[in-house]
């Protein structure tokens, strides 16, 4: 068994959860230098907190104010901030909370609109781009001015933005308004409005900047769209049928497939990127709404809205391998940066299970959230 503050806590976890758990092994557990530091941040919208929990140890550090009614969280890619979007009332000003990752203490709170629901970064970490779902708008925010400095105009209540890798576009899901615009960030305009995507809610683009696939979750399609290049304007592709009630895209790292988590359908539908095809349709668990893809490209894992487990999925094998007994109501997911572990939000129990992503794939344990746990997102750093 590995030894230090790692191989003590593996040895707690198999005492205390000696049911669920095969014998503890050291790469299961990576040694971490004295300066390494990583946590996950998960926002609770019912008690206007973040619940902070330490990686590395495996436990709560602790619970943070921020504003009320927090629904999304991004980490900078540059520096040692977490970004909180506090939705607010429906009728009142949203803002951005910011935390300090060194000391996990909230640094600045950054006003914007109303009901901001869903926040990228650019890939320098400098701006961030935040959907305000109740004003029909994008507001750009100065990281480092701790200020917004534009606001963009989008669709009818958007609810996903999506900055491409480049930088030169953002890509917004407008809910009410039944479509997708894109906007180019340099000019800080629409460049582009597609419709005909009913509930439009999610949106990925692949790693080369070159399409965007919006999740139309009123429907039973996705659309794929060719974003412009220096030769050829923005234009629809395709749109593809899929399971009914299409809310999240996971997109594998490497670009070439998208997974469809079809709520309606208990469902996923497997979507091969560079030509469009819906290539099959995979039964879940009940009310599959979220989707992650392993690192290496190899493991799709599900978490089922209605239930209280995440289905495994082997990509290569093309079937499920397997399902995770987690807590009630598993709606969101990220992994530790290291990849062996998986932090899945239950939003029902309000509590986060974490998952061993090495096989035998099992739950290692369960730390608590606040209420209305809805996000979360994993940060790691050394601190000099």
């Amino acid at each position: 068994m590995q030894g230090g503050r790692n191989g003590r806590l593996c040895l707690f976890g198999a005492l205390a959860l000696a049911p669920l758990f095969t014998s503890c092994r050291a790469h299961d557990f990576p040694q971490y230098p004295a300066n390494y530091r990583e946590y996950a941040y998960v926002t609770n919208g019912g008690s206007g907190t973040v619940t902070v929990l330490d990686v590395v140890n495996l436990r709560l550090d602790r619970e943070l104010a921020v504003g009320p009614n927090p629904v999304a969280v991004a980490v900078s890619p540059t520096r040692d901030e977490v970004y909180i979007v506090n939705s607010g009332s429906p009728a009142g000003q949203g803002s951005i909370s910011v935390i300090n990752a060194d000391n996990n203490s909230v640094a600045a709170t950054i006003p914007v609109h109303k009901q901001p629901v869903a926040i990228d970064l650019d890939p320098g970490g400098d701006l961030a781009y935040v959907a305000n779902a109740g004003s029909n708008s994008i507001s750009v925010v100065d990281l480092k001015a701790r200020r917004e400095i534009a606001q963009i105009g989008a669709g009818e209540a958007p609810a996903a933005i999506k900055v491409s890798p480049d930088g030169k576009t953002a890509v917004v899901a407008n809910r009410d308004g039944n479509s997708a615009s894109l906007v180019d960030l340099t000019a800080r305009k629409v460049r582009a409005v597609f419709e005909g995507c009913p509930g439009a809610d999610d949106a990925v683009i692949l790693p080369d900047s070159s399409k965007t696939f919006v999740a139309c979750a009123g429907g039973h399609q996705v659309m794929a769209v060719a974003l412009a290049n220096a030769k050829n304007p923005d234009r629809l592709e395709a749109m593809m049928d899929v399971g009914r009630g299409p809310v999240q895209l996971a997109l594998k790292p490497d670009g070439g497939e998208l997974f469809v988590s079809n709520s309606l359908s208990d469902s996923i539908s497997e979507v091969v990127t560079s030509t469009d095809d819906v290539g099959g349709a995979y039964m879940m668990g009940d009310d599959p709404v979220r989707g992650l893809v392993s690192g290496d490209n190899a493991m799709l894992y599900i978490g089922n809205l209605h239930s209280q487990e995440v289905t495994v999925y082997a990509i290569n094998e093309g079937r499920r391998i397997g399902f995770i007994h987690v807590g009630d109501g598993p709606a969101a997911m990220a992994f530790s940066a290291a990849g062996n572990l998986l932090f899945v939000l239950d939003a029902r129990s309000s509590d986060v299970a974490i998952v061993r992503t090495r096989a035998p794939q099992s739950l290692f344990t369960v730390l608590p959230a606040g209420r209305g746990a809805n996000a979360i997102a994993v940060k790691s750093f050394t601190v000099q």
